[in-house]
C-alpha cells in the first residue's frame, strides 16, 4: 500500500526531473516547479474504479489539515455541494457507487439533499471512511446500503449544533447543552429569584426562538438518520433504525460533539460496517487517494475537493472562495518538502 510519504515521493518526483534538468541545461532556469496533484488522486480513483467496478467518488475537505483563517463553512456540508455532487455525477452510469467520505460535518438540511440527489442516481452506496466522517458526515454514511472503515476509521456523534454570537465570538455549542442550561436556570431561578441577575447575561444570547430551535433540530437529526437506515442499510427495520438514531443524537452518551465511534463500536449498535482491509486492493486504492487528497490540501489553496473516477472535479479554493470545474492540473504551487 502507498503510504502518505510514498505518495508524496510520487509527487516530488517530477519536480526533481525538473530541477536535474534545470541543473543539466536542458531547461531554462526559471522554469515553474510543479506538482500535478490532480493527476495522482484521480489516478488511484481510477485503481479503485477498475478494481471494483463500481463508479468512485471522492468528497473531502482540508479540515484536518489546518490552514489558517479558513471559514469553517468553507469546510462543511452545505447546500452548495449539491453543485459539486451534479458536476461529478453527470454522465456516471446509475447503478452502484462508492464514495469516499472525510468530513468534519455541516448541516444536517445540505445533507438531506445529498442523500437525495445521489440516492435519485444510485440505488447501491457504499461509503468508505478513509480517516473521519463526523456529525452530519456521519447522517450521510446512514443513508449507505453499508460502510467501509478502516481500524483508523471513525465516525462521530450527530447531535445538533448551534454557532452563538457571544462576547467571546461565534462559537459552537450542543443544542443538548443549551436546553440543559436553560432547564438550570429554570429550576435555580424558581428556587431563588435573586440570582436571575448572574443568569441574564449567559440568557440574553439564547434569542426568542433558540430553546424550540433545539428541540426541533434534535427531532430533525433523528429522524433523517432513522430514516434513511430503515430505508437502505435495514430496509424494513425501522425499531433498530430509530435506537441507533437516538444514540448516535444523545449528546449525554458521548459527552462532546468531536468524540470518535470507531467501527467496532459503530457495529456493535448495528450499523452494517464491514472492514476496509478485507480486501487489500481496494484498501491501497482507497487510502492512496486519501493521501493524495491531504497532500493537495497542504501544498495547495484547495479546501474542498469533489471528484470522480472520470477525472471530472468540483474544486472550493480559499484563493478565490469561488468553487469551479476543473481538469488536469490544479494549482502551480510546488508541495513544500519536509526537511529531512
Amino acid at each position: 500500500m502507498p503510504t502518505w510519504g510514498e505518495i508524496l515521493k510520487e509527487l516530488q518526483g517530477p519536480i526533481q526531473e525538473l530541477q536535474q534538468k534545470i541543473l543539466r541545461g536542458e531547461l531554462p532556469p526559471g522554469t515553474p516547479l510543479t506538482a500535478d496533484f490532480d493527476s495522482v488522486r484521480r489516478k488511484y480513483l481510477r485503481v479503485l474504479f477498475q478494481h471494483t467496478r463500481r463508479p468512485a467518488i471522492l468528497y473531502a475537505t482540508s479540515w484536518t489539515t489546518p490552514k489558517p483563517l479558513v471559514d469553517p463553512d468553507l469546510l462543511s456540508i452545505t447546500p452548495e455541494d449539491v453543485q459539486g455532487f451534479m458536476e461529478v455525477m453527470h454522465g456516471v452510469p446509475g447503478g452502484s457507487l462508492d464514495l469516499i467520505l472525510h468530513s468534519p460535518g455541516g448541516s444536517a438540511e445540505a445533507a438531506e439533499s445529498l442523500v437525495l440527489y445521489m440516492r435519485s442516481k444510485f440505488p447501491d452506496v457504499r461509503v468508505f471512511v478513509p480517516h473521519a466522517a463526523m456529525s452530519a458526515a456521519t447522517m450521510l454514511t446512514c443513508s449507505a446500503n453499508r460502510i467501509s472503515m478502516g481500524k483508523h476509521s471513525f465516525l462521530g456523534p450527530t447531535d445538533p449544533q448551534f454557532v452563538l454570537n457571544t462576547e467571546l465570538g461565534r462559537l459552537p455549542y450542543p443544542a443538548h447543552a443549551i436546553l440543559e442550561q436553560f432547564e438550570l436556570a429554570k429550576r435555580e431561578c424558581a428556587g431563588n429569584p435573586a440570582v436571575l441577575s448572574a443568569w441574564l447575561p449567559m440568557l440574553r444570547q439564547y434569542g426568542p426562538a433558540l430553546i424550540v430551535r433545539c428541540h426541533l433540530a434534535q427531532e430533525l437529526s433523528e429522524e433523517l438518520v432513522s430514516t434513511w437506515l430503515s430505508s437502505y442499510m435495514m430496509p424494513g427495520n425501522r425499531d433498530k433504525a430509530k435506537e441507533i438514531a437516538r444514540y448516535l443524537a444523545d449528546h449525554k452518551n458521548f459527552k462532546s460533539h468531536s468524540r470518535f465511534i470507531s467501527r467496532e463500536q459503530a457495529r456493535e449498535r448495528g450499523l452494517q460496517v464491514e472492514d476496509l482491509e478485507t480486501d487489500q486492493q481496494t484498501q491501497d486504492a482507497v487510502l492512496s487517494v486519501f493521501h493524495a487528497a491531504s497532500h493537495t490540501f497542504s501544498a495547495t489553496p484547495a479546501v474542498k475537493i469533489i471528484e470522480n473516477h472520470l477525472g471530472k472535479a468540483f474544486i472550493k479554493s480559499v484563493s478565490v472562495q469561488q468553487q469551479v470545474a476543473l481538469a488536469g492540473p490544479a494549482f502551480p504551487q510546488p508541495p513544500r518538502i519536509p526537511a529531512s
